[in-house]
């Protein structure tokens, strides 16, 4: 037969084991909806912002203009090297920027960034 006291172990170690479980799912929500909440701030105001969007365009042209212009012989190997690595450089300055003000540029970064890419832009149409 059962005894009364096996019977109270056994309800114990059953509440121990689901108090466990439901701790465990309560920690995987919770680094679910932290990951959730970074995923989504990176990806949502961040991308769209019409600053960073703007500086981001004029980036992506430039690195175009650079690999035409050496396609046609524009320029050298050695000169689209050193031009993709100023665009590279604006680029990660860019982040940076927009990682300190929660995904966007302000309008003086934005000016800033704006005149490397002209000065760049400049060089890449001497060439």
């Amino acid at each position: 037969m059962f005894s009364f006291q096996g019977l109270m172990e056994h309800a114990k170690a059953f509440k121990l084991k689901i108090m466990k479980s439901k701790l465990l799912f309560s920690a995987f929500f919770i680094a679910l909806m932290a990951f959730a909440n970074i995923s989504m701030a990176q990806d949502g105001f961040a991308k769209n912002h019409p600053r960073r969007s703007e500086v981001n365009r004029r980036l992506q042209n430039q690195d175009h203009r650079i690999n035409q212009a050496w396609k046609r012989g524009d320029i050298s190997r050695r000169q689209a090297y050193h031009m993709h690595q100023r665009d590279y450089r604006i680029r990660r300055d860019e982040r940076r920027m927009a990682y300190k003000h929660d995904g966007h540029i302000t309008m003086h970064e934005q000016y800033r960034l704006n005149r490397r890419e002209n000065h760049l832009s400049h060089r890449i149409t001497r060439a």
